[in-house]
């Protein structure tokens, strides 16, 4: 066990939350150990659980960080691209799938039954719809909430691809990046009478 740190409640989660990233990066949901988890962090188990009462208690702590760090390198701004903001935002999920794929698996298989973790996975997706609908071109409010519908939809299409292809990746990640992307734009083409992506092929 490394040497204990004093450290302040607040670094002291944050540190333990990235003890926890590496393992449930590197190991199945199953196999993560508190007791490994406090091990790597220095502290002892009894510590660990003040701050995280269960082990479902620090995956969620650790998603909803994820989350956050996701939803903040997806920038929507209504002066650029749309294309390229959706390529953005897709390469920065897809390329934490890629890294994570058994915090992704855990998340979506294992602990697909808990409320805590969909909770926090169906919050971003809504953040993310919104910023959608944000830079998408004027509409009634009929039309708006057609697209968003649309919206919600898609985000879960993503979701559900980007999973199976965790599970059996048959394409490359740029390919799967362009299929979602060709996916929004074809389904919200027809509700819009400006095209919002003129340069992308139909």
């Amino acid at each position: 066990m490394p040497p204990r740190q004093r450290l302040s409640p607040a670094d002291r989660r944050s540190q333990l939350l990235a003890v926890a990233a590496q393992f449930f990066a590197a190991h199945a949901y199953d196999e993560v150990l508190m007791e490994d988890v406090a091990e790597r962090a220095g502290v002892s188990r009894a510590l660990l659980y003040r701050h995280f009462p269960s082990k479902r208690d620090l995956f969620a702590a650790l998603y909803q960080q994820v989350a956050e760090q996701l939803l903040a390198k997806t920038r929507f701004d209504p002066a650029d691209s749309l294309v390229e903001q959706l390529t953005e935002g897709l390469d920065a999920h897809i390329e934490y799938f890629a890294e994570n794929r058994n915090t992704v698996l855990a998340a979506n298989r294992v602990l697909a039954g808990d409320r805590l973790v969909q909770t926090i996975m169906a919050d971003e997706l809504d953040a993310l719809r919104e910023r959608l609908l944000g830079v998408l071109p004027p509409t009634d409010g009929r039309t708006r909430e057609a697209v968003s519908g649309v919206l919600k939809s898609w985000l879960v299409f993503v979701q559900v691809l980007c999973v199976d292809w965790l599970i059996k990746p048959n394409c490359t990640r740029v390919e799967l990046r362009d299929v979602c992307i060709g996916a929004v734009l074809g389904a919200i083409r027809p509700l819009l009478d400006q095209d919002p992506a003129p340069d992308w092929p139909r």
